[in-house]
Parts: C-alpha cells; structure tokens; sequence
C-alpha cells in the first residue's frame, strides 16, 4: 500500500512517492500539500471521540419503530392499545399524529413517514414508540397490532412498466432517451452483452443513531450523523408542522458515510416522540434496522450493443438502462442522469443512442450511494470493450487506448470536455507498471488458493487474470443543482476559527480547511466549529462538494482576512498587499524591507470574514438527453490482478493497480487513503456485496448475511501515478478522490476474471458459477 513515510521538518518536508512517481519535490511545512493528521484522528482510534450512539441526557427516553414484515400489504388497521397500556411507554406514533399528508423526500416528496395505507417495502416504518428502557420499546412495537392484506410484490422492474401502479405517482420515475449522431451508422463489428449489477448496502461502520431534544419554545433540537443537516431540518420541520426556524440539527460524529447518513426516516419519528412526550428521547438502530432504512445502491439491469471499425475505433453505442428504485423516488433521477451520461466511458462515440428509465418496485429504495449510475454503467461498458478487443484479436488496453477521451472531445450529451481529461495517459502508466510475480506451482504454498487459509482447491487449478478498466464520475451536482457553499474564519489571538456547515464524513473536509487557512494567514492553530443548523447552509457531502464549493468558500473568506492583516502595513510601508507574501508565520516584502510575524501584525485584534462560493451553473439534459449538464469530471485507470480456481469459482485478488486524475494533491496521506478505500468498497461491489432479496423480503439483513470485504479480502493497493493537471475551474485545481476508484475497480476485476476463465463474466457480484471455466491445457 503508499504510505506516508516521510517526516515533517521545522520548514519543509518531502511528499510520499508512489510506484512510478515522479521525484520528490518540496512543499511547506503547513498548508496544502502537506499530509496534516485528522485533528480527530487520536480520539477516534482511542474510542473517545462522541459518535451518536454515545449521547445521553437527562431523562432520557428510549425509541423503537415497528416496521412492515411484507413488501406490499394493504394496511387494514392499526392497533396501539396493547403498546400505551404498557408500562414504561410514555407515547406511541403513527402517521396519525403527522400533520399535513406526512411524506417527505430530498428530491421528490413522495415517502410517507409512517405507512398509513399501503406498505410498499419490506421493513417500511409503521409506527414508533417512546418507553424509559430500549427493551421496553421493543417490547411495545412488537405489541403493535397491525392488519395486513398481503398484496403480490412487484420486484421485476421489467415488469413495474406494465404493472398497477405502486404509487399515486406511477411506477415511471423518469425516462431518458439519449440521441446522439447518426442513428443509421453501422460499424463493421458488434458486440452485444447483457449486463446485471446486484444491491450493494453503504454498510456503515456505525448504524444509525440519534438523540431528539425538545425545546421550551415548542420546537426540538436533533442530534444526528446527518450529511446536510439544512435539508434535514426543513424536511423535518415540514413533517412537525413547524417553522425551520424551531427546528436545529445539531451534527454529531459521524461514523463513515458513502450515502447512507442521508435518510432523514429515522430522524423524523424521533423527533415526533420527542415533541409528544417532552422528553429526551434515544434512538439507536439494530443492524438490521440499519439494512431495513437506509437506501441502497441501484440494482440495474443493462443492454450493450457496441459497434466498431476494423481497427477497433467506435462508431455507435447503443444501450437500454433499467434502474431499480425500488419503492421510492429518492435520488434516482440524478443516478440514472449520471448512468446516461455516462453510459459510453471515458471514450469518443461519434453516435449514441442509450435509452434510460428508473421505476418503482416493490424492492428495498434505492438511492445515493458512492459513484451512483456511474459504477453500473462502467461494468457494462468494459465488458463489451473486453468482448470487442476478443473479437478483433486486439490488445485490451490497445483498443481502450485508440477510444480513450481527452480534453475538447464531445460527451455523447454534447458537453465538451473542458477540464483535464489524461484518460490515455492514465492507461499507458498502468500497463507500463511492472506485474506482480507468479506464486510457485507448490501444494505447500496453500495460502495462495483463492480459498484462503483453508480452502479446497488445488494448485494446479488456478489460473491468473489481468484486466484494465477505465471511469469517469462528475463532480457536485449536476442539471442545473445550485451548489453554493457559505463559511466564516476569524482569527485572535493567534489562533484561527473556521465556521462552515460542511459536515466531516470521514472525507477530510475538516482538515483541508485548517491546511487552507494555515497557508492563507500563516496561523498554526486552526479550529474547525462543530456543525449545526445556526450557521448558513454548505449543502450535501457528496459528489466532491465540500473540497470544492466549501474548500472554496473557506478560502475567499481567508483571503478577505488576509487582506484586512496586510492592508496596513501595506499602507505604511507605500506597497501594495500583492508584495507581502505570508509563510511559516512570517509576513516579509518582496525586498525584504518589511518583516514581521502574523502575531505582530494582529497586534490583538480579532479580524473575520464571510465568504461563498457558487460554481458556473449546469442545466438540465433536454427531451434528448443533451445539454451542459456537469460541472466537471474525474477520472481513473485501475489494473486487476486476480487468482481464480477454475474448478470451484473462488477468486482471489492479488493486486489493485490505480492511475488517477486528481487535478491537485491537497493532502498526500488524505488522498492515498481515500483511494486505498475507494479500491476496496468497489472490490466488495465485485465479489461479495449483494443485499440479496426474495420476492422483496431482504434476505439476512445483517453482517453475516451481507459479506463485507475484510482486511483478509483487501488485496495489495499500489497508486502507481497521481496525474496533477489542476483544473482551472476548482479551487485549488482539485477533483473529487474516493468515487471514480468505486466506480472503476468492479470492472477491472470483473475484467481480469474474464482473462482468467474466458468466461462473459456479465453480472456483479461475480457468482462462483461465473468463475468456473474448463481447465487449461
């Protein structure tokens, strides 16, 4: 794996060299550039740092839901009596006690707090009860009476087009037919290909939690590991019947997030027992609670026809995506705006034609999870540019090499591609990267059997695989989203304070924001405040957000600071600020006349400044799927290097390759391990990592059930070459790290399979039964 090696001096230090770097150069001490630690970093490996879960207040109640045992019922009656007459119970909810229609949705209003007529997924909340112990709670929901009529589930979303509605909305979420090109050019190859991808769950580390305050002016106070805490609150306070303003979200820490801190579902029946009761009250999820609220990633069902040249050059795409809602709206319209757009690869198609649809189901809801639509299009589009390369006998990364996109191309959306695109130099490094070595054909070295430890098998039935992938993800939001981001830093006292709404959800925001001021205004201590809904909105942590339009907003408000500082001395000495440069706590001229130190020229004044940053706006893909819809992109190589018994299916990977496009590197450490991170959930998207369902029931809702890529799994990660061509449009020229790995590491190891077996290897995650091919000779 890259590391940090390399240690800090008093004035410079030397940045980490991966495999295949270019040499060593020198960055500060402080500022960007450098790998700054987590201030957070000690308290959470020593088990301190307050997560949720950990909250207590006096008088504390304790909160359990009810959820529906069906995937589709008709809801005949509700009965509380056995729950309120329970002792301990101090107040028991259902949509009943919800003003107005009591739905709620980021994007589309359509989701009921609590199922009131149908239930439309397994697991959806009925009702929720306040006791004075957690088993008490339990207890009342399970004493709940509820009076189903079970109604047949809906869980091909084939067949959701022609089925009875599932929603007063339809079962249709949106429709995009992209038009690009000739729709009669015809290449003088095709390569067909269905594709499946399975659910994969966000998994968080820790399930979710929260603590309900009520206030004495009649609202409530919501102590959450919520992700954009603004929409949080107003969906909240539109579910409480009362003004924002009587509602604060107050974010605590959170404990990972890849999409999942996102649903308010468990925020709002929290704080209606809170405002029933008048009390404190706690909720801490089960696991399978966990599996049961949050959304998941899109399954989606995809059909590829590519044609080609002789010499392998694209001519047309065509492709159907299908993407599984399941019983609400969510976030799927932006998924399948990205797998539409995407749809081609980082590659020039001079025609595309990609049909998309997103529809309800009655499947577990689908909704954002890292590299969203992205990921299952890069699986489906690598898989024909592997069947593509057989049929023509052409070398894979050849024939990825002779497509591959670069600055001032067209998106099959009519977008140019204006940002840094080095997809063909990404490329060329992975192949030049030296291979790992061949194990030795030796029944003792059974550790190297794709079975592990103790695995059947035989040596002789292994057979290794390389594969190449390439992905693409855009970065914030996208058709018109209106990102803007606020943020206030004050300096006293030699010490700096950054006041920014941007939550830290393990993505690095809150250390990017000290290393900004400290090279902005030269101050060693920096203070990032802790996060509610008092200060201005920063938006969602998704997409790159918060390193972008965050990272942003924090910088002009230093550099408004920064001005104020140097303006007088600017004045006194007859020179303009743009002479004085701040460094190491210093500020000097450019002939060396003026020197003094930052603390000096504060002279104990408190300066401070408010800043936002709004990116160029986007708009909307038309009737036809075109229009400038992206901010900007990012994109990847990754190299697959995989073991597979060929008689049993198993599959060991051996080694991740990376090549990335990250525009600027702000923190080496920071980035590596976002990467590093990034390879792993896309390698658990590959192999192990389907949240599998029966008729719409989830199947083993828990950790067991649900195999999560371990240390054990986690193969050699080597970050061969990080491209920095700064994008001129970010601040700091900076692109979004840890999606495009996501998005791109499934494919690659799905490709090295194929290598490995021969086989089309068309479904994620890889079945055994996919993986098993005759043997060699």
């Amino acid at each position: 794996m890259t590391s940090d090696a390399a240690t800090a001096t008093s004035t410079t230090r030397t940045t980490p060299q991966s495999e295949g770097a270019e040499p060593e150069k020198e960055v500060p001490a402080l500022g960007l550039g450098v790998s700054l630690p987590p201030a957070d970093a000690r308290p959470k490996t020593e088990g301190t740092f307050p997560y949720a879960a950990d909250l207590w207040a006096e008088g504390l109640l304790w909160a359990s839901m009810l959820r529906s045992p069906h995937p589709h019922a008709r809801i005949l009656s509700i009965d509380t009596t056995a729950a309120v007459a329970m002792p301990g119970v101090r107040a028991v909810v259902t949509h009943e006690d919800i003003p107005g229609d009591g739905s709620y949705g980021r994007r589309v209003v359509d989701r009921p707090v609590f199922a009131s007529d149908l239930v439309r997924h397994h697991g959806e909340a009925i009702a929720a009860v306040a006791a004075d112990h957690p088993d008490t709670a339990r207890l009342a929901a399970a004493a709940i009476a509820v009076e189903y009529e079970v109604l047949e589930p809906v869980t091909d979303p084939e067949k959701a087009f022609a089925a009875e509605p599932l929603h007063p909305d339809g079962n249709l979420i949106r429709h995009i037919p992209l038009r690009y090109g000739d729709p009669d050019a015809v290449g003088e190859v095709i390569v067909e290909g269905l594709y499946r991808i399975g659910r994969q769950d966000p998994a968080p580390i820790g399930a979710e939690a929260g603590l309900a305050v009520p206030r004495p002016d009649g609202g409530v106070e919501l102590y959450t590991a919520s992700t954009d805490p603004h929409t949080d609150r107003d969906l909240a306070a539109a579910c409480f019947g009362l003004d924002p303003e009587r509602v604060k979200v107050v974010v605590t820490g959170v404990p990972g997030a890849t999409g999942d801190r996102e649903d308010p579902g468990f925020q709002i029946p929290l704080g209606l027992l809170a405002l029933h009761t008048g009390c404190p009250v706690k909720l801490a999820a089960t696991r399978e609670e966990s599996f049961f609220g949050h959304a998941h990633r899109h399954p989606t069902l995809l059909r590829y026809r590519h044609h080609a040249d002789a010499e392998g050059r694209l001519v047309k795409v065509e492709a159907q995506i299908l993407l599984d809602a399941g019983a609400y709206a969510d976030f799927s319209s932006e998924s399948l705006a990205a797998a539409v757009a995407f749809a081609c690869g980082p590659y020039v198609v001079p025609h595309a034609f990609i049909e998309g649809w997103a529809v309800r189901t009655n499947n577990p809801p689908s909704g954002h999870v890292r590299g969203e639509g992205a990921m299952q299009v890069c699986a489906a589009y690598e898989g024909q540019m592997d069947k593509l390369a057989a049929k023509l006998g052409i070398d894979p990364v050849e024939l990825r090499l002779r497509n591959a996109l670069s600055t001032g191309d067209i998106l099959p959306t009519s977008q140019t591609v204006t940002c840094p695109a080095p997809v063909a130099e990404l490329l060329r490094e992975l192949s030049d990267f030296p291979l790992p070595v061949l194990p030795k054909d030796d029944p003792e070295d059974d550790w190297l059997l794709p079975g592990g430890l103790e695995g059947a098998g035989e040596p002789g039935a292994v057979r290794r695989g390389v594969g190449y992938a390439l992905g693409m993800v855009h970065m914030l939001g996208a058709e018109g989203a209106d990102e803007v981001s606020t943020a206030t830093v004050r300096v006293h006292d030699g010490v700096a304070t950054v006041i920014c709404a941007a939550v830290e959800t393990g993505q690095g925001f809150t250390t990017l924001a000290r290393q900004i001021v400290q090279e902005t205004l030269g101050v060693e201590e920096v203070h990032v405040a802790a996060v509610d809904t008092d200060q201005p909105p920063a938006g969602p942590a998704t997409h790159g957000r918060h390193t972008w339009v965050s990272g942003g907003a924090v910088e002009r408000a230093a550099k408004m600071v920064r001005t104020q500082l140097l303006q007088p001395l600017a004045h006194k000495f007859g020179m303009s600020t743009e002479l004085l440069q701040i460094a190491d706590g210093k500020i000097t001229s450019y002939d060396g006349v003026l020197s003094t130190t930052v603390t000096e020229a504060m002279d104990g004044k408190e300066l401070w400044a408010t800043a936002q940053c709004r990116p160029h706006p986007t708009e909307p893909l038309d009737e036809f799927g075109q229009g400038d819809a992206f901010v900007g992109l990012a994109f990847c190589a990754v190299r697959a290097v995989v073991d597979v018994d060929i008689e049993l299916g198993s599959v060991r990977v051996v080694e991740m390759a990376v090549a990335q496009d990250v525009g600027r590197i702000l923190n080496p450490s920071q980035l590596a391990t976002r990467i590093e991170a990034g390879v792993t959930q896309g390698i658990g998207a590959a192999l192990t990592e389907n949240l599998r369902t029966a008729r719409g029931l989830i199947r083993h809702p828990d950790l067991t059930g649900y195999a999560l890529p371990t240390t054990l799994d986690a193969p050699d990660i080597h970050i061969v070459k990080l491209i920095e061509e700064r994008d001129v449009v970010a601040p700091f020229g900076a692109k979004p790290a840890s999606a495009v790995p996501v998005v791109t590491s499934p494919a690659a190891v799905a490709s090295a399979v194929r290598a490995a077996t021969g086989r089309p290897v068309n479904r994620l995650p890889i079945r055994p039964q996919a993986a098993v091919a005759t043997p060699k000779s």
